[in-house]
């Protein structure tokens, strides 16, 4: 869990990136993605993306305005994106445990 700071039309946001945001995020994307997959679904899922939109919204301080919103989820999608990034790529520099080996007698 981390804070993240974020501007957006010159008004300074505050959100904790928890694991329910970044679920909601990837929610999201895959509603997003299935809509411009298929334009006439658009119409289905555009309720739900709303829905989605306004709880991720709901996790920042202060209360966003409607002219704040589509900039705000950007950068929060943004902000996801780096911190599985980051988390990726820390896992993969971790180094592996070296396997224990007998020691042979002599």
């Amino acid at each position: 869990m981390s804070s993240k700071e974020i501007d957006v039309n010159g008004t300074s946001f505050r959100l904790t990136l928890t694991d329910q945001v970044v679920n909601q995020v990837n929610n999201l994307k895959s509603l997003y993605a299935a809509a411009y997959e298929d334009p006439e679904s658009f119409e289905d899922v555009s309720s739900e993306i709303s829905s989605t939109i306004n709880e991720i919204a709901e996790g920042v301080e202060p209360t966003a305005s409607d002219s704040d919103l589509d900039g705000l989820i950007q950068e929060i999608i943004k902000a996801v994106e780096n911190k599985e990034a980051e988390i990726e790529k820390e896992l993969k520099q971790k180094p592996e445990k070296p396997s224990k080996s007998k020691k042979s007698k002599k």
